[in-house]
């Protein structure tokens, strides 16, 4: 499998509005090549597949073009570059991505900038640009409606460096000179072979399934805590 890696990884969710509570699970996601996808062998190929449709553009476009399309439109060329994209891979037909991280670089190597493309729970994405400095942070205005327990206001402190032997991505919601969401994701590279892919397969099934749940019965445990419920705007 070329120009791939895998990791394992600890995913952590820390809420401290009105209500401390937190939750971790493990999984694991892949680091890819846009332009040199991984190619499984047969038997594996209904347990990692990246398709277009699972992110921001347009299904009947590749990931990289459509990618390439929305650089364009903030007035970045990448100029064929390599694009790194860490996220799920569709498994057994399922996939969701809280959130996906592409690294984008020119051809000489030098990171661009990055984006950060988020799914919400409602079937909905966001892409946010990001100018990391030389330590990875970057700030963004938050735009998007993720949780229907925060309001969309305030601004995200992002740790975003690419990932080497390690991968430790941070990301804190920042309201009012308060932090009441943050999230971690820190794990280590191992091998995209077909071996270890089954190995995983095996101590994490249904990753993105579980992924889904996981969220969604966090989501249950603070509306039964009665949490105040924002909507959805037009709602």
């Amino acid at each position: 499998m070329v120009s791939a890696d895998l990791y394992e990884v600890e995913i952590g969710h820390t809420r401290r509005e009105r209500l401390d509570r937190s939750f971790s699970h493990r999984s694991y996601l892949w680091l890819v090549d846009l332009d040199d996808l991984p190619r499984l062998p047969l038997p594996l190929r209904p347990f990692a597949r990246f398709e277009a449709r699972d992110h921001v553009g347009s299904p009947d476009r590749t990931i990289r073009e459509n990618l390439d399309a929305y650089l364009a439109g903030q007035g970045i060329d990448l100029r064929g570059g390599r694009v790194l994209m860490l996220a799920n891979a569709r498994l057994l037909g399922h996939v969701f991505n809280p959130l996906s991280l592409f690294w984008c670089h020119d051809p000489e190597g030098n990171q661009v900038c990055v984006v950060a493309e988020v799914h919400n729970t409602y079937r909905q994405r966001h892409v946010y640009l990001l100018r990391p400095d030389e330590g990875g942070r970057a700030r963004v205005d938050k735009e998007f409606y993720v949780s229907p327990f925060l309001e969309v206001s305030g601004h995200y402190v992002m740790r975003v460096p690419k990932p080497g032997a390690e991968l430790s991505v941070t990301i804190a919601l920042r309201q009012g000179g308060k932090t009441p969401f943050s999230a971690t994701m820190k794990g280590r590279r191992i091998p995209a072979t077909p071996r270890e892919l089954a190995r995983l397969l095996v101590r994490r099934p249904l990753a993105t399934h579980r992924v889904s749940g996981l969220i969604r019965r966090h989501g249950i445990a603070l509306w039964a805590r009665r949490v105040p419920v924002v909507p959805r705007s037009g709602e």
